[in-house]
This record gives C-alpha cells, sequence and structure tokens, in this order.
C-alpha cells in the first residue's frame, strides 16, 4: 500500500461548476452588493452595467457586440438566442457530450427544425470539416465540459459565411482564446471560470446576430424570459443593465469582485496563462502515471479547464464496466472524506472517470498536491475492488 501524503490542497475545491471562488476570495467582499435594493434603482442598475463594462474589458469584447446578463444560467443564454434566431436558415449543431447533446434535442424535439447533427462520442471531436459554415447557422460548445474536449481555435469557421454561430462558451471564457471574428453569439455563466454563483447567464450578441433578431419573426411561441425584440427591434435596455428578470444582486457582487481580481493580476493574458499552467500539471501528471489518462483522444483537443480522466489500469479494465466505475466513485468518495478533492467525479452523463477543474480561479500548487493524492486513493480503491473480489 502507498504511503497517505502529507501536503494537502491548501483549497479542495476543483469542481467544475459552481467552480473554485478566485484566491483570497472572502465573503466581505461582498459588502457592498446593493442588497435591499431594487435592481432597476440607480445603484442596483448601476451594478449590473458595471458587470457588463468589466465583462468587455476583461474578456476584450469588441466594442460593436452588446453583452447582456440573461436569466437561467448559460443554458438559458443558449436558448434565448436558438428560440429567437433560427429558424430561416439550416441548423448545423456538432455534439460531443452531454450539453451539445441538449442543443440538439432542443433543436429536433422542440423547435422541430430538422437540424444536420454532427455528433461522436464523449472524447472525440466531430470532423469539423464536414460542417457547413458559409451556408448554414451553426451551434456548439467551444469547450466540451463534461469530456474535457475543445475545439483548438476557430479556423474551421468561414469568415464570408452567411449564417450565424451560436457559440456555448460557458468553460471556455476567460480560459481559452475566443475568435471574436469567427462567433456571432457567445454564452457562458459566472459560475464557471470565473468562480461566481449560479443562475446568471452572460449572452453576447455581434451586429450580425442583431441584424438577425430585427429581422426574423420565429413560427414558434417566444416565452417572456427569451424576448430580445419589441416593434422588430432590439431591446437595448438589456444590454444596459435592465435585465429581464430579477438578478441576485449578491451574485452581481461576487461577480464584480472576481473581474476586479482578474483585473488585477493581469486581465485575459493571466488568466489564460493560469489555466494552461494548472492543466499541465494534471496533464503531465496523466503522462506519467499509468493507471489514468484522458477522455479526450487528440492532446490538441485537450482542456485545460475541465479535465476529464477515464481509469486505464488493466486490471480494473479486465473487471468490467461496474468495476472501473466503483473504482472512479471510491476515489472520488475517499478524497473527499479526506478533503482533499471534492466533486471530481465524472459528468453524470459521461464514462466514468474524474473530472478536475484546472480554470483560472484555482492555484497551480493545489492541483500539484492533488496528483499524490489522487494515486493515493487510486491504490486505496483497487485495494478494496480485490478484496472484494
Amino acid at each position: 500500500m502507498m504511503n497517505r501524503p502529507t501536503t494537502r490542497p491548501r483549497v479542495p475545491n476543483f469542481s467544475s461548476g459552481p467552480c473554485a471562488k478566485r484566491p483570497g476570495w472572502r465573503l466581505d467582499a461582498l459588502s457592498g452588493a446593493a442588497l435591499g435594493r431594487s435592481h432597476r434603482s440607480p445603484l442596483g442598475k448601476g451594478k449590473l452595467k458595471d458587470a457588463i463594462d468589466l465583462t468587455r474589458k476583461v474578456l476584450r469584447v469588441p466594442a460593436d457586440y452588446r453583452i447582456g446578463i440573461v436569466p437561467a444560467s448559460d443554458t438559458g443564454a443558449v436558448e434565448m438566442a436558438m428560440w429567437t434566431m433560427l429558424g430561416p436558415k439550416t441548423v448545423e449543431v456538432a455534439a460531443w457530450e452531454a450539453f451539445g447533446a441538449e442543443w440538439v434535442t432542443d433543436a429536433l424535439k422542440e423547435l422541430k427544425i430538422s437540424p444536420r447533427i454532427h455528433q461522436t462520442p464523449y472524447g472525440v471531436l466531430p470532423d469539423l470539416a464536414a460542417i457547413d459554415t458559409k451556408h448554414n447557422d451553426v451551434i456548439f460548445t467551444w469547450n466540451g465540459t463534461a469530456a474535457g474536449v475543445k475545439v483548438p481555435n476557430g479556423d474551421w469557421i468561414a469568415a464570408d459565411r452567411e449564417g450565424i454561430t451560436i457559440c456555448d462558451a460557458t468553460s471556455a471564457a476567460f480560459a481559452q482564446p475566443l475568435d471574436w471574428d469567427k462567433l456571432d453569439v457567445v454564452t457562458f455563466s459566472w459560475q464557471k471560470v470565473m468562480g461566481g454563483e449560479a443562475a446568471h447567464g452572460m449572452l453576447i450578441l455581434s451586429p450580425r446576430a442583431v441584424a438577425r433578431i430585427e429581422s426574423h419573426v420565429p413560427a414558434w411561441p417566444i416565452p417572456k424570459v427569451f424576448r430580445l425584440a419589441k416593434g422588430g427591434k432590439l431591446i437595448e435596455g438589456i444590454f444596459k443593465g435592465d435585465t429581464i428578470n430579477t438578478p441576485s444582486m449578491l451574485a452581481v457582487e461576487d461577480y464584480l469582485d472576481t473581474l476586479r481580481w482578474a483585473e488585477a493580476i493581469g486581465g485575459l493574458d493571466a488568466l489564460h496563462a493560469r489555466a494552461d499552467a494548472n492543466a499541465r500539471v494534471i496533464h503531465d501528471w496523466v503522462a506519467r502515471t499509468p493507471w489514468i489518462d484522458h477522455l479526450a483522444v487528440d492532446p490538441a483537443t485537450y482542456s485545460n479547464t475541465g479535465v476529464c480522466l477515464v481509469i486505464t489500469d488493466p486490471d480494473v479494465l479486465a473487471r468490467g464496466d461496474a468495476a472501473v466505475a466503483s473504482v472512479a466513485k471510491d476515489i472520488g468518495d475517499l478524497l473527499e472524506r479526506e478533503n482533499v478533492a471534492l466533486d471530481i467525479g465524472a459528468y453524470r452523463d459521461a464514462p466514468p472517470g474524474l473530472r478536475i477543474w484546472c480554470g483560472g480561479t484555482v492555484e497551480e500548487a493545489d492541483l500539484a498536491a492533488l496528483t499524490a493524492w489522487l494515486d493515493w486513493a487510486f491504490a486505496e480503491a483497487k485495494a478494496k475492488l480485490a478484496q472484494a473480489a
């Protein structure tokens, strides 16, 4: 048996959402929140506009793109775009894990628009060259949260496209370079890379997306919380701090705090560098560890945020899928009991394994400490499996 490691991660939070708070975060960071005030008051609306303006600055969103705070997290933002913009053109949906599959379901079963579907198993990126990005509308995730697979870049999207691209970037924003020239709708949620709290989504629209909203009347009903236009014109107030429904001003303050932290450490370049360095710790550990591997099959697609791993130990694999799932669960449970790593189990619809968040709010030293504990926990789980045989 392996000896129990002695160095623990300072912060054991490696959840893929809500993610770890920024380093040094304390509850009193929210002391300036506009609590007990209307979000439509000058104070409340000012904070919402600050959140929009700081998002633009830190994320380097082009000046002519609109940024809005919308309900229902990233899911709400993606579905808002789908319900208000789809219809005029053939729709292509790329899916390689649970969240992309949801957009397939929405398009196929809810909107009933018969999309062209490019769906592959967990860990495998679809053939992006097979997607007609010039003539059709496209929906895809930049980084597959549940599979640890990202698109390497936006080169596959036509610069002279006639349709619009809807990009779910919730686990890529602030961690991976987004090719704004190729993206017409970008969505994310505060609880992902920035470690905010749930239920708030961000909807970013290019001028081409705005033109689609103002020129297209969908064939289906639009729920109130999805309505972006009135009288054939974009509701501009949404993108100036007039939210569609009531946001949590406590969560707004938390998002503002993390954006200010991001500015203080060097902005987007620093956030990218932190995520890259964090992920490298796990990638290097996987490369030298025989019992584990990436769920992603192509290194060019390895995520630097939600790194998804599968057990490859021959003895465990020989015992079948139930044994693999049991060992993965035992590792997660054991490290949670030790308060070493919390919420690192694979996504519920993904293959059994581990998922370790490496975004910029996580510290590199904590991930380095975690790797020894992962080895120890695997040895413990494998021994338990052998005893049960």
